[in-house]
C-alpha cells in the first residue's frame, strides 16, 4: 500500500510519474509553439485559467489508464495522475505567446524597429542595455524575417541575463506561496475553483491495483458531451464550411453608437464560454452577481461621463484617469486588498517567522513544501538578485526595490485571487508602471530607469492568465490538490522546479529556432491577437515617455484611492452583514478589461445556479456540479482536439 505524505512517502510523485510529467513537457514546448504560435489552432495553449493541454493531457491519461495491464504496464494511481498534472501546470505555460514569445520579442523589437525611426536613436537607444538584446541588426531582422540560422553568439548573454531574471522571479513568488500556503490552505480555507476540476475529474479505481479512471456519473459525461461536441463540431466546420457551426461567441449583438450618450453602453458580442459558465456556477452567487452588477454600475458610470460632456467612449475603451477612470479604481482596489490579505494574514506571517527562526524550526513546519527557514531566505536572496538586475540596467536601487515590490505583490495578490474565486482570467487592471507614474509623474525618473520599467512590461501585461503570473497562481494550485489528494508536497515542489527549469531551457531553444526558421512576421501570432501590437508599440511608449514626461496625475491618484476604499468597504460590509450581497473582487473584476464580454457567461451561470439553489435545493445545486465539472473539461478536451488536428494537418482548423 502507497504511504501518503503525511508518514513520509513519496505520495504520488514517483520516479515514473515525474519522468511522465518531463515527456509530456517536452511534447508540450513544441506542440505549444506550431499549435499556438505558428498555425493559431489555440489561443492559449497551455496558459489560461484553466490550462487547456493540461487538462486535454490529464484526460487522455486518465483515458488510457486501464489499457495499460493489457501490455504489462501497471496503471497510475490517482495520486501519480494529480501530480503529473501539477508538475505540467506549473512548466507547461511557458511556452506561449504570453510568456516566453512576450518576453524575448518585448526585448529585440526595438532594436529592429530603432533603424527605421531616428528620433528613438536619438532619444533612448544610447541607454538600452545592450545585454537585453542581441545589437547586431542582422540578428534583430532575421528574428521577423526568418530564413536564417540562431545566431547563438550574440543570443548568449541576453538569454542568460533574461532566464536567470524569469528563474529568480519564479522562485521569489514560489517561496512567497509557500509561506502563505498554509495560512490560505488550511486556516483561511479558500474554496481554489479550479483546484476542484482535476480533483473531481479524476477517481480512484475502488478495485485494487487498477488505478485512477474518469468518473462515472452520467451529470459529469452529459456537460462534457455536449460542450466537447460542440466544439469538434466547429472545427469541423472550418475544415468543411458545408457543415453548419454552432456559435457560441464572436457575434454582435449590438453595435457600438459612438455619438451621444449611447456611445457608453459600448458593443454587445454573443461571448456564452462555456467554461466561465461553469466556473460561475461553482463560486459563489454573490461574487458572480457582482461582476456583472459592477460591469452594468461601470456603463451607467460611463453613461453618465458622457452625458456630463465627456468624449463618447466605450466603457471597456475608457483608459484615461478622468471619471470614472475604471481601470485606476481597479488598481486601488488591487493595492487595498492585497494590504488587506496581508493584514488579516499578519498574526500567521508572525508565526511562521517565529517557526523559522526558532526552536521550533524543522519540526512545526516539517509538512511543509520547504522549511520556513528556507522559504524565506529564498525568497530575500530572488529579491535582492532583482533588484540588482535592474540595478545593474541602470536603475538605482530604491526604484528597483519598489518595483520588483510591486512586481511581487502583484502576482501573489493575483494568485490568492486565483484561490479565493477561480477569477484568474482576469486581466491587470493597471500596470506596474501606472501605479508609479501617476502618484509620482515620470520626471522623477532616469532614462535608463524608464527602459528598464518598460523592459519588465512582459511581466505586468497583460495578465488573464495568459502571462507569466499564471506560474504563480499554477503553483498555488498544485499545492492545493497537493494537499487535498494527500500527495508529498515537498517531493512534488522539486518536480515543479526541476520540470520549470526544463521548460524554460527548451522552450527557448524552441521559440528562437523557430523563429528564426519562419520569421515573427510570417506566423499565425503576429496577425491575432495583442503581441504585434504591444511589441511595436514598446520604443514608443519609451519616447513618450522620455520626450514628454508625465507630471503627478491627480484625478488617477483620486480614482486610485476611491477603488481602494470602495474594496476594502465592501470587504467590511461583507463581514459585518451576512446577507450583504456585494463581493469586493466582484468590483475589482468589474474594473479590468475584458468584463465587456465576461459579464454573459458569468450572469447565466449566476442565473443557473440561483434557479437550482431557489428551486432543487443544495441537494440538486450538488448533483449538478459534475455537469459543470463536465463542461469545464469538454471545453478543454475540445480545444485540445482542434490542435491534435492541427497539427496533423498543418493549418489551423
Amino acid at each position: 500500500m502507497e504511504k501518503t505524505a503525511a508518514n513520509g512517502g513519496h505520495g504520488g510523485v514517483t520516479l515514473r510519474a515525474i519522468l511522465i510529467a518531463f515527456f509530456l513537457l517536452a511534447l508540450i514546448s513544441p506542440a505549444g509553439f506550431y499549435g499556438e504560435l505558428v498555425y493559431g489552432a489555440s489561443y492559449m495553449f497551455a496558459a489560461g485559467v484553466p490550462s487547456m493541454a493540461c487538462i486535454f493531457l490529464l484526460f487522455v491519461l486518465a483515458g488510457l489508464n486501464p489499457i495499460f495491464p493489457k501490455f504489462g504496464w501497471r496503471p497510475l494511481s490517482r495520486k501519480e495522475l494529480l501530480a503529473i498534472y501539477g508538475i505540467t501546470l506549473v512548466g507547461g505555460p511557458l511556452m506561449t505567446h504570453g510568456i516566453l514569445a512576450w518576453l524575448i520579442g518585448h526585448q529585440i523589437t526595438p532594436r529592429y524597429v530603432a533603424h527605421a525611426i531616428p528620433e528613438w536613436q536619438n532619444a533612448f537607444m544610447e541607454y538600452f542595455p545592450s545585454w537585453f538584446s542581441p545589437t547586431d541588426p542582422a540578428a534583430a531582422e532575421n528574428y521577423f524575417e526568418g530564413q536564417s540560422a540562431v545566431p547563438w553568439g550574440h543570443w548568449g548573454v541576453p538569454l542568460l541575463a533574461w532566464t536567470s531574471f524569469m528563474s529568480a522571479f519564479f522562485g521569489c513568488t514560489l517561496c512567497a506561496v509557500i509561506l502563505f500556503r498554509q495560512l490560505w490552505i488550511t486556516h483561511e480555507r479558500l474554496s481554489f475553483p479550479l483546484a476542484q476540476v482535476p480533483l473531481e475529474m479524476i477517481s480512484e479505481e475502488k478495485v485494487a491495483g487498477r488505478g485512477g479512471r474518469l468518473p462515472v456519473t452520467s451529470f459529469f459525461w452529459i456537460g462534457f458531451v455536449v460542450i466537447c461536441g460542440i466544439n469538434v463540431f466547429n472545427s469541423l466546420s472550418l475544415l468543411w464550411p458545408a457543415i453548419p457551426a454552432i456559435p457560441l461567441t464572436g457575434k454582435t449583438l449590438m453595435q457600438w453608437n459612438n455619438v451621444g450618450p449611447r456611445a457608453g453602453l459600448g458593443q454587445i458580442d454573443l461571448y456564452l464560454d462555456p467554461t466561465m459558465i461553469a466556473i460561475a456556477f461553482l463560486i459563489p452567487k454573490e461574487l458572480s452577481f457582482s461582476c456583472w452588477f459592477f460591469w452594468f454600475l461601470r456603463v451607467l458610470m460611463t453613461v453618465g461621463a458622457i452625458a456630463a460632456g465627456a468624449t463618447p467612449q466605450t466603457p471597456d475603451g475608457w483608459y484615461s484617469s478622468g471619471f470614472p477612470a475604471p481601470y485606476y479604481q481597479g488598481g486601488g482596489a488591487v493595492i487595498a486588498l492585497g494590504l488587506w490579505a496581508l493584514w488579516t494574514g499578519r498574526r500567521y506571517v508572525a508565526g511562521s517567522l517565529r517557526i523559522a527562526f526558532g526552536r521550533g524550526h524543522g519540526v512545526a513546519d516539517s509538512k511543509e513544501p520547504m522549511a520556513y527557514r528556507w522559504a524565506i531566505l529564498g525568497f530575500v536572496l530572488c529579491f535582492v538578485y532583482m533588484v540588482y538586475f535592474c540595478w545593474v540596467a541602470g536603475t538605482r536601487p530604491l526604484v528597483g526595490f519598489i518595483i520588483i515590490g510591486l512586481l511581487v505583490s502583484y502576482y501573489v495578490m493575483w494568485a490568492r485571487l486565483r484561490a479565493d474565486t477561480g477569477l484568474g482570467f482576469l486581466p491587470f487592471p493597471l500596470g506596474i508602471e501606472e501605479l508609479m507614474l501617476v502618484p509620482l509623474g515620470s520626471k522623477i525618473f532616469r532614462p535608463k530607469e524608464i527602459i528598464n520599467l518598460i523592459g519588465l512590461r512582459w511581466a505586468y501585461f497583460p495578465g488573464f492568465g495568459e502571462s507569466f503570473e499564471v506560474v504563480t497562481g499554477n503553483a498555488l494550485e498544485a499545492f492545493k490538490i497537493a494537499d487535498s489528494a494527500r500527495i508529498s508536497s515537498r517531493r512534488l515542489l522539486i518536480a515543479m522546479v526541476a520540470g520549470f527549469v526544463l521548460s524554460l531551457g527548451l522552450g527557448m531553444y524552441i521559440l528562437l529556432t523557430g523563429m528564426y526558421h519562419y520569421g515573427f512576421n510570417y506566423i499565425s501570432t503576429s496577425s491575432h491577437g495583442w503581441l504585434k501590437n504591444q511589441m511595436w508599440i514598446v520604443g514608443g511608449r519609451i519616447y513618450e515617455m522620455l520626450e514628454n514626461p508625465a507630471a503627478f496625475d491627480l484625478n488617477g491618484t483620486i480614482a486610485l484611492a476611491a477603488g481602494a476604499v470602495t474594496a476594502i468597504g465592501l470587504g467590511v460590509l461583507r463581514l459585518r452583514f451576512w446577507w450583504w450581497p456585494f463581493h469586493p473582487f466582484g468590483y475589482l473584476a468589474a474594473n479590468c478589461w475584458g468584463m465587456q464580454w465576461y459579464w454573459m457567461p458569468l450572469f447565466v451561470g449566476w442565473l443557473w445556479k440561483s434557479l437550482t439553489i431557489r428551486y432543487g435545493g443544495l441537494q440538486l445545486y450538488r448533483r449538478l456540479m459534475p455537469v459543470a465539472i463536465g463542461m469545464i473539461v469538454g471545453d478543454m478536451v475540445g480545444q485540445g482536439i482542434r490542435v491534435a488536428l492541427t497539427l496533423m494537418v498543418r493549418k489551423a482548423v
